[in-house]
């Protein structure tokens, strides 16, 4: 059974950092990555970053500068650490496992985790 558990959101003041912690457990069929998403009130969710089994990376234009995706493959751990946040990365983030194509094009796959919300205050 595949799970994955999100951990380490909270409040944070505007330009501080989180450091989010994903751990898979179980084995997802047919992904070959995990991507981190988030989920504002009343916005649709959005991808934020992918990381790739064979290290390939996807991030969106919001964190690109400012988040950075990486995995622990002793501990099955996929990080998303996030610096100089600001009040509009406020929201639910919640990881993923799914297929990130040659393409750079991620494509969500069923397994999803709880979601870990992240408030940034100014």
């Amino acid at each position: 059974q595949v799970q994955l558990v999100e951990s380490g959101g909270g409040l944070v003041q505007a330009g501080g950092s989180l450091r989010l912690s994903c751990a898979i457990s179980g084995n997802p069929i047919n992904a070959n990555a995990i991507g981190w998403y988030r989920q504002a009130p009343g916005k649709e969710r959005e991808l934020v970053a992918a990381l790739s089994n064979g290290g390939s990376t996807k991030d969106a234009d919001s964190g690109k500068g400012r988040f950075t995706i990486s995995r622990d493959n002793a501990k099955n751990t996929v990080y998303l650490q996030m610096n100089s946040l600001k009040s509009e990365d406020t929201a639910v983030y919640s990881c993923n496992a799914g297929l990130l194509a040659i393409s750079g094009n991620y494509y969500p796959h069923k397994y999803w985790g709880q979601g870990t919300q992240v408030t940034v205050s100014s």
